[in-house]
């Protein structure tokens, strides 16, 4: 290996403190002038030239495209100062491989997209605009460099499906694609991560990193490794890495995989055995069932904390016996206790977890995927496996951990596109220096938005939910019902099932079905009920006569915490100028509302069937102070996650632990 691939093998920029103060007030300026509207009519106009340049290639051959594009590559790998010269030209040789190998040619705003990605934005492109195809032009360019392209995506069924629909394009180009998902081993991955182009989700880049860094240990400087092999002392072999190293990101779904999922940061661990733990945590559940809420202890369902009161702290004090001598100090044993309480009061199954194959597994809250390979932390995984009657997994010990919005900085280049992203503009810019630049859509929105619904209680939502399923259901017209967690679901399944309406059911745990599942989801009368997992990146066809019938319709049976989130749902309507409708439900005992609404106005509720637009008013009033309270609360755990970041920087600067 040459010494500049081996420095770039495990190359990382460090990146600065953010900005604070003035400094602060200085970046966000240059922040609002890169986004200026005069950028996106430049974009504009060089995507017009593009596109129209393109239509001149429609007469050349295969042979001939492919001598050209080779050429490109030569100049991109070279990286001469004149390279982006040759952007236009390339780019207008892609949109006709596009068409081509995989039947798509790109729209002027995909290519306006594909630009503003290579120039170092995040894109914000409506949902359906074909943002998977616009990624493809700026990873080549990437992947031509010779240095690693990641592509994330916010789940592994997107993942796999992008890197191979849109493989031929990538043939064409003269590069290679490959990707990553959670069920694959160390050789695979290390096959797939040594394409041109890789897709994976952030999570599963972000904890082979850190497995990589691990391995390396002290060696994970270049100068360090290549010194010890000079002097002929053991040294540390790149060829157990199973990455390339890092270099380009384009991110899809950006405010997913850079602002929801960094609200805590990846850890990696390894299983500890730890007998008294074990021993301590059987003890405490039972020690938990004793107690009563209100009178020994209280919940905070906003931030999930339990309170012990006196009696509490009283009634665990005469069960220490019970305990190992480890855990008889006051504050281990309430812990303990706490720890139990929590999974009990805030855990549920079909919410936060599911039990697959006798073991709990984690739901993602965003993603509504199971993830196998994860554990909660601090003994409260074995808190739920005893409230669940399962044998309990050993306790880990914390290897290594590193925060999203640190790691994301390490990349030299990053870029990304989202379809709900100007929420977040003020945050990307800050942490990621991204500038979001909203892209035009090619076809007028058809998008009927109808006014929300709310009702007193749970049970009165589900019934108006189900009767307004089956008004479109026989009127042929297709529903897509999105739900929050997999209990809720299956719930709305069963009274489906009552009612003799035939649908179709995705979420964690089955999920088995879900290409399928998706690709029917616009035939007529088709009824399909989704967690988030049919959220972002699904794209939903319609079937022939759907849209004389008004399209897709999209039914939210629950608000979720982040806007951002909502409108993805809405997002599976009215694609590429469809024809589509939506619209939400909400109960005032709703998760959203009762942990994050203002408990004084829950008390309030408008009567009579006479102020029904009231109480809707009312309702949203509600739910917009609820996600507002909710994102306030998400953002702070962003904060704390960052300064924690600084903290263990300036704390641990006299070692240099490899993530520097």
């Amino acid at each position: 290996m040459m010494p500049s691939a081996d420095y770039r093998a495990t190359r990382a920029i460090t990146p600065g403190k953010l900005h604070k103060g003035l400094d602060r007030c200085v970046h966000d300026l240059i922040g609002h002038w890169r986004r200026r509207d005069r950028t996106l009519q430049q974009l504009q106009e060089q995507a017009r030239q593009i596109a129209e340049r393109s239509l001149q290639h429609r007469q050349r051959t295969d042979a001939q495209l492919r001598q050209d594009l080779e050429g490109y590559r030569e100049q991109f790998r070279r990286r001469k100062k004149d390279v982006e010269t040759f952007l236009n030209e390339a780019l207008a040789v892609m949109v006709e491989a596009s068409e081509r190998t995989l039947g798509m040619r790109p729209y002027p705003v995909q290519i306006l997209g594909a630009l503003a990605i290579h120039r170092g934005f995040l894109a914000e492109m409506a949902t359906g605009e074909g943002k998977s195809l616009t990624a493809c032009f700026p990873a080549i360019l990437a992947a031509w460099s010779g240095r690693p392209c990641h592509l994330i995506t916010a789940n592994d069924y997107l993942a796999s499906r992008d890197a191979e629909e849109l493989a031929p394009l990538y043939r064409f180009c003269g590069t290679t694609t490959g990707w990553v998902g959670g069920h694959m081993d160390q050789f695979e991955r290390r096959a797939n991560y040594a394409q041109g182009v890789v897709y994976t989700t952030g999570k599963e880049l972000l904890a082979d990193f850190l497995r990589d860094r691990i391995l390396l240990g002290d060696a994970h400087l270049a100068p360090r490794r290549q010194l010890r092999r000079q002097l002929n002392r053991q040294h540390h072999s790149l060829d157990q890495l199973v990455m390339r190293g890092i270099d380009t990101a384009i991110v899809d779904e950006a405010d997913s995989v850079l602002i929801d999922e960094a609200v805590t940061p990846l850890i990696i661990s390894q299983p500890q055995k730890n007998e008294p733990l074990s021993q301590a945590v059987r003890v405490a559940a039972t020690i938990a069932q004793s107690l009563a809420p209100g009178e020994d202890y209280r919940t905070d369902r906003r931030y999930r904390e339990i309170t012990l009161t006196a009696r509490g702290q009283a009634q665990i004090a005469e069960t220490t016996g019970s305990l190992p001598p480890l855990f008889h100090g006051a504050g281990r044993r309430e812990e303990l206790v706490v720890t139990a309480l929590t999974a009990r009061e805030f855990y549920h199954k079909g919410q936060q977890y599911v039990i697959e194959d006798g073991a709990v597994v984690i739901v993602d809250e965003f993603t509504g995927r199971m993830m196998p390979q994860r554990t909660w932390r601090q003994g409260l995984h074995q808190a739920v496996e005893t409230m669940e009657g399962l044998p309990l997994t050993d306790p880990s010990e914390t290897l290594a951990r590193l925060s999203f919005q640190r790691f994301f900085r390490f990349f030299r280049k990053i870029g990304g596109m989202s379809g709900t992203a100007r929420e977040a503009a003020g945050e990307l810019w800050h942490i990621y220096g991204l500038p979001v630049l909203a892209i035009p859509t090619n076809r007028p929105c058809r998008r009927r938005v109808l006014p929300s619904r709310s009702y007193p209680h749970q049970p009165a939502k589900w019934q108006a939910i189900c009767d307004e399923i089956s008004s479109c259901h026989q009127a042929g017209q297709p529903v897509l019902i999105g739900t929050r967690s997999v209990a809720s679901s299956e719930e709305l399944s069963g009274m489906l099932q009552e009612r003799g309406i035939s649908h179709r059911l995705l979420n964690a745990v089955k999920h088995k079905e879900e290409a399928q599942i998706i690709a029917s989801a616009g035939s007529q009368g088709a009824v399909t009920i989704a967690t988030n997992m049919a959220g972002r990146g699904a794209d939903i066809k319609l079937g022939r006569g759907v849209a004389e019938l008004g399209g897709l319709h999209v039914i939210l049976t629950e608000r979720h915490e982040s806007k951002r989130i909502d409108r993805q749902l809405y997002g599976r309507c009215a694609r590429q100028g469809d024809p589509g409708s939506a619209r939400a439900y909400c109960s005032l005992d709703d998760e959203l509302l009762q942990r994050h609404g203002p408990g004084a106005l829950l008390k309030i509720r408008p009567r009579g069937e006479a102020s029904r637009a009231e109480a809707n008013r009312f309702a949203e009033l509600l739910v917009n102070l609820a996600q507002r309270s909710a994102q306030r609360r998400a953002f702070c755990q962003r904060q704390i996650v960052m300064q924690t970041d600084d903290w263990l920087t300036d704390a641990l600067s006299f070692a240099r632990t490899g993530l520097d």
